[in-house]
């Protein structure tokens, strides 16, 4: 007689818990109801969408409770299954919704619980009047090369006071919002070491718009230049404080390790949230090619009985699936303090950009030149995916961090 072993008992599962279904179909129902029928009209306007701003905020879908109900979910998961929903309705509209969350990582992630308590609540606004949060890196000559930031902040120790002098460019919200999160670099000899993150309030003088940019896709997301002109900084709104910034920049110039960079610390947590952006638009484009394939008749059958288009079809489920669980891996690793040893939020987003340019390229051949005017919303679709192998680093910018963080090695 062989003897058994009893399996242990397993936890692992992929099932949303009902909190999670619930918000997944609120947030659907929202993208669905309010967001589609106005995106066409959006993107053709190219401007900020206030109206549908100020609907999120009336139903709690635009404020610090939901980006705190989200990103407090123990599994991490609920968050991106939140984005890929809104996402799925409107990608510019859900970047006009979501775009403050980037200002507001950007406290959370560097600034002292007193500096949290006194931003995050004016980066939204009231129901009343809504307001927006920009997070302001990106320079002429500094994209993805962060170190080469040249806004420079110079304290006067007398008056507590800090010099901010500049120019940024790609910013969402840029110059529109009330509350800008600025990085600058104030020791510039030690690169991302010496640069510190600033908030800067409403109607500060010397911080001023420049040009909005026309752009390719997200349009009803507002972009543009950022000019700091002298702007005065008090001493209490550097994140983090002034004491953690000299501690910090003192092991810099010793050569030991400064633990978070202002810059990339933001970058970090929310690659995997620009995946589920990405996973929206993949998955909104696949489900109107298949339902048009499944109703267009040609030589008397559905083009989905042909086995170029069906397989096609399949193509692109399988890689929006297995972008979605990227996604949800770094996640879910970065709520639960998984170290990321393969950079694997840059995967989540490297695959699941790549996957909404090709699946929405994809659906657009489907549908032929139905996919290629504006009747439909698919052309929109495939502007809009462009911009997640592009924006919060490049294809080419992730593929260096995981090959870095696979081999060891500081590849260029």
């Amino acid at each position: 007689m062989v003897a058994t072993t009893e399996l242990p008992t397993t936890v692992f599962s992929l099932d949303l818990n009902e909190e999670q279904i619930q918000m997944q179909k609120w947030v659907h129902e929202f993208a669905e109801d309010v967001i589609r029928p106005a995106a066409h009209e959006w993107d053709e306007r190219e401007e900020t969408p206030w109206p549908i701003i100020q609907e999120a905020a009336k139903i709690g879908l635009y404020g610090p409770q939901f980006l705190a109900a989200t990103t407090n979910d123990s599994t991490g998961l609920l968050l991106p299954v939140c984005i890929e929903e809104m996402f799925w309705g409107d990608a510019g509209i859900g970047m006009a919704i979501l775009g403050t969350s980037l200002g507001v990582a950007a406290i959370v992630g560097n600034g002292t619980p007193e500096q949290m308590g006194e931003w995050i609540p004016q980066c939204f606004g009231t129901v009343e009047k809504p307001a927006l949060a920009a997070f302001a890196v990106s320079e002429p000559d500094a994209g993805s090369d962060v170190s080469a930031l040249k806004t420079r902040a110079v304290y006067d120790e007398a008056k507590d006071e800090w010099t901010i002098n500049g120019q940024k460019t790609w910013i969402s919200n840029g110059g529109l919002a009330d509350v800008h999160v600025v990085v600058a670099s104030v020791d510039p000899a030690l690169g991302t070491r010496g640069q510190a993150s600033f908030v800067i309030g409403p109607n500060t003088p010397g911080l001023r718009q420049g040009a909005k940019f026309k752009k390719h896709g997200i349009r009803a997301s507002h972009t543009a230049e950022v000019f700091l002109d002298d702007v005065k900084v008090p001493g209490r709104q550097l994140l983090g404080g002034k004491q953690k910034l000299d501690e910090r920049m003192a092991r810099a110039r010793e050569g030991r390790s400064t633990g978070v960079q202002a810059a990339l610390s933001t970058f970090e947590t929310t690659r995997p949230a620009v995946g589920a952006m990405a996973v929206g638009i993949a998955r909104a484009a696949y489900e109107y090619a298949l339902q048009y394939a499944k109703e267009r008749v040609q030589f008397n059958k559905p083009i989905i009985m042909n086995q170029a288009v069906s397989f096609t079809l399949a193509d692109m489920k399988v890689d929006i699936d297995s972008s979605r669980l990227l996604v949800w891996r770094a996640a879910w690793m970065g709520r639960t303090r998984h170290p990321f040893t393969s950079a694997e939020g840059s995967m989540s987003k490297l695959k699941a950009g790549e996957t909404a340019v090709r699946v929405t390229e994809q659906a657009i051949q489907i549908l032929g030149g139905m996919g290629y005017v504006r009747e439909t919303p698919v052309e929109r679709w495939a502007r809009d995916a462009k911009i997640m192998t592009i924006f919060e680093g490049t294809s080419e910018v992730q593929r260096i961090v995981i090959a870095r963080a696979i081999s060891g090695l500081h590849i260029t």
